[in-house]
């Protein structure tokens, strides 16, 4: 074990040598740019566990595949130094890792949550009949439990979609995924689809709702209606897809979104989203969260690219 006169004269001699290369000295001019460089842009070059660290508290800028080596481990979080730097957003918190299948049995709920902790997901979304289950797996996990409500038709009153977005906040969901009237959409009846939405939210506060639009059923300018019907009535996200209708997420659809949003409101594709290729597609076209239950393949490869480490951090 080091003395503190020791770990003193070595810090001297650290900050010494810093200052030579930034003075110039006899370095050569190649070294001295890059000394000159802010330390968060320069990329680290030392062993985790070498002596010579100096623990500057911004591995998470200057070796980032290090800080997802340890979050696959299950760290959720990371500390960092002041001034740290730009920092690459980690997919895994914008995915909601999702169990909606008829047949889901408790196994197949806690299996989910587990995955989730691991994977320090953005939440699971589940039917509101597994939302207390799910919760207790959750608890002092930070991830949250996302509960769909009128799915998947959406077909249901107004006043059901509220009671079951009330009793599924009541039993531990943080966020609401209602899908929207399609057939009132389809009817112009836009006051009724307003309505419908305007009631969850307000029976779900202060649960955060989302919109399933159901995209891959409606024209352009019902995905356009929609979108504004849902701004206008409250909710916190707009979402393209059950999983279980006609088509997917596309870009051009998560583009349309957020256009029409803007920075006020939050952006989710959901179905189909398989890959981790597809999941940054959707990042890239502006959605700030990914619906998807193949989450636990996506953030696998997404970590397996960036292992290593490469120029351009």
């Amino acid at each position: 074990m080091s003395r503190p006169d020791d770990d003193i004269s070595h810090l001297v001699d650290l900050i010494a040598d810093r200052v030579r290369q930034r003075l110039g000295g006899e370095v050569p001019r190649a070294i001295r740019s890059e000394a000159l460089r802010p330390l968060r842009e320069q990329e680290c070059t030392e062993a985790p566990s070498a002596e010579s660290c100096g623990g500057c508290g911004m591995c998470a800028s200057r070796r980032p595949w290090s800080v997802r080596a340890i979050a696959q481990e299950g760290a959720c979080r990371v500390g960092a130094g002041v001034d740290v730097g730009k920092v690459d957003v980690d997919m895994a918190r914008m995915i909601d890792h999702t169990l909606l299948k008829a047949d889901a049995t408790a196994d197949d709920v806690k299996k989910l949550c587990d995955e989730a902790r691991k994977y320090c997901f953005a939440s699971v979304c589940v039917n509101s009949t597994n939302v207390a289950r799910a919760r207790a797996y959750l608890d002092h996990s930070g991830v949250m439990v996302c509960a769909v409500v009128g799915f998947p038709l959406g077909a249901m009153a107004p006043t059901a979609k509220a009671y079951e977005a009330r009793e599924a906040v009541r039993a531990g969901a943080s966020e609401i995924d209602m899908v929207i009237n399609i057939g009132a959409l389809k009817s112009r009846d836009y006051a009724l689809v307003e309505d419908d939405i305007r009631k969850v939210v307000q029976a779900a506060r202060p649960a955060a709702v989302k919109v399933i639009l159901e995209t891959g059923a409606l024209n352009q300018e019902e995905k356009i209606i929609g979108i504004t019907l849902s701004k206008i009535a409250g909710a916190a996200f707009v979402k393209t897809s059950t999983g279980f209708g006609p088509g997917g997420a596309t870009t051009d659809d998560i583009a349309l979104m957020r256009r029409l949003v803007g920075n006020e409101m939050g952006v989710k594709a959901s179905g189909g989203v398989r890959t981790a290729e597809d999941a940054e597609k959707m990042k890239l076209a502006g959605a700030n969260r990914i619906g998807a239950s193949a989450s636990v393949s996506i953030v696998s490869k997404d970590a397996a690219k960036a292992a290593a480490p490469s120029k351009g951090y």
